[in-house]
């Protein structure tokens, strides 16, 4: 009795094939959490950008998606699925054979297609210069969320200076006040004297409550990056000592050209479309399938098949050629995006380092020349004041420059900062070298305290 082909086990074959369910890898995090501070209850900017890089969102969200690219990899390089297929001729009955008819038959089929030898390895380095582009998209927000943190540290940091400092001025100008209303009081001076300082008083209130504004807004920006909620309490920001630039202009045109994020994407995305104008040119090559056929037949001998396929191209002017044209259309596309990048990053750069220069020299000019001066000079007016030698206007002109050119040098050091950190962010290297000047404050404050 011829023993029975086991049909019924092709049903298991989806069940034998199916993996193990898929488990994502792990990605980094870190609970959530207060700001670090140092011993002095300050808010320190390396601990801030660590901690943003950690919670991100869009980081993280980006991770995945470079999981998600690496294992396209395997899946381009993988053969097509094998095709399996059964079939019977004689009873209607499935797998059965009819009696008495030499000619009923049943069999199964089994078939696996061959792309052209070097199809499947171009297919998996095209993905895998797709997950290589993912991973400069990554480092892209990495940086571009430290920029931002360290812009608006910054800015942070400028509020508390220049809080604090028209606070101080603040105090200084009500002694001048009570100076001039002695003067009044014993008719060495005029009534709008009094008047004047205490309007100027108001302007310095109204100042004050701007910069709280502008403060709390830059503290809410900061618990956003820390995924905080806005109203979360920050310590003040620790001290922000400007730095020198250690590159030269040329040098940093070279690092950006190495290291800018976007400009390595392009080229990713440059090396994917010659891999694809390969694959595109590979397609007129013929695949090739081969299939193992065993067939019962009634009452004779089993048999046995091997078939051999190959695809033919003959539709290539409407296919294949148009492949090629297409791809090359995309590498041409990424060629220029590259280009292009290499043009801004260069004029972003040119853009930041001029303006970081002219921070150097404005707050050199604020320590070494502007603010020593004024200070001197109100220091002398406020001694002629008292004497009777010089008009309350010309002392309070002495004390409004002296306010303005302060608050003006804490914001050029932000100002400063921010461009070094928006350059570190497109050449991806510390740029930051030794300190260059050093806070004003030191030479207003005599004038201050012997008032």
């Amino acid at each position: 009795m011829k023993a029975r082909w086991p049909f019924a086990a092709l049903l298991l074959l989806p069940a034998l094939t199916m993996p193990a369910q898929y488990e994502a890898p792990a990605v980094q995090t870190s609970a959530p959490g207060d700001v670090g501070a140092d011993p002095a209850g300050t808010l320190r900017l390396d601990d801030v950008v660590k901690q943003a890089l950690e919670k991100n969102p869009e980081a993280q969200s980006e991770l995945h998606g470079i999981a998600a690219l690496k294992l396209r990899v395997p899946q381009a390089r993988a053969l097509p699925d094998p095709t399996v297929s059964v079939g019977w001729a004689g009873n209607l009955a499935p797998f059965s054979l009819q009696s008495g008819d030499p000619s009923s038959s049943r069999a199964i089929t089994v078939g696996e297609q061959f792309p052209y030898p070097g199809k499947l390895k171009l297919q998996g380095e095209i993905a895998s210069k797709d997950a290589d582009a993912a991973q400069a998209g990554y480092e892209a927000v990495e940086r571009r969320v430290a920029a931002g943190v360290k812009s608006t540290f910054y800015d942070y940091s400028y509020f508390d200076q220049a809080i604090r400092t028209t606070q101080q001025d603040k105090d200084l100008l009500e002694k001048l006040s009570k100076i001039a209303e002695a003067r009044y009081r014993v008719g060495k001076a005029m009534q709008s004297d009094v008047l004047r300082s205490q309007v100027e008083i108001s302007l310095l209130l109204e100042k004050l409550t701007q910069l709280e504004q502008q403060r709390g807004t830059a503290q809410a920006r900061l618990n956003a990056y820390l995924q905080r909620p806005p109203e979360s309490p920050l310590p003040p920001a620790e001290a922000v000592v400007p730095q020198s630039i250690r590159y030269s202009l040329d040098q940093l045109y070279a690092l950006a050209a190495s290291n800018d994020t976007a400009v390595e994407l392009n080229q990713r995305m440059v090396e994917r479309g010659q891999l694809s104008v390969a694959l595109a040119e590979r397609a007129y090559r013929p695949d090739i399938g081969v299939g193992y056929m065993f067939q019962q037949r009634n009452a004779q001998m089993d048999m046995n098949g091997l078939t051999v396929s190959v695809s033919i191209p003959i539709f290539y002017k409407t296919k294949q050629r148009e492949g090629v044209a297409e791809a090359s259309e995309d590498l041409l596309s990424a060629e220029n995006m590259r280009d292009n990048r290499l043009n801004e990053v260069r004029f972003e750069l040119k853009q930041q380092y001029l303006a970081a220069k002219a921070s150097e020299r404005l707050m050199s000019l604020y320590t070494t020349g502007i603010v020593p001066q004024t200070s001197l000079a109100l220091e002398s007016s406020m001694s002629a004041y008292q004497v009777g030698n010089l008009d309350f206007s010309s002392m309070l002109a002495n004390f409004t420059t002296l306010l303005s050119y302060e608050t003006e040098y804490y914001r050029q050091v932000a100002d400063h900062e921010t461009a070094i950190a928006q350059m570190e962010s497109l050449t991806g290297v510390s740029i930051a070298g030794a300190p260059i000047a050093s806070s004003p404050a030191d030479s207003a404050q005599p004038a201050q305290e012997e008032k």
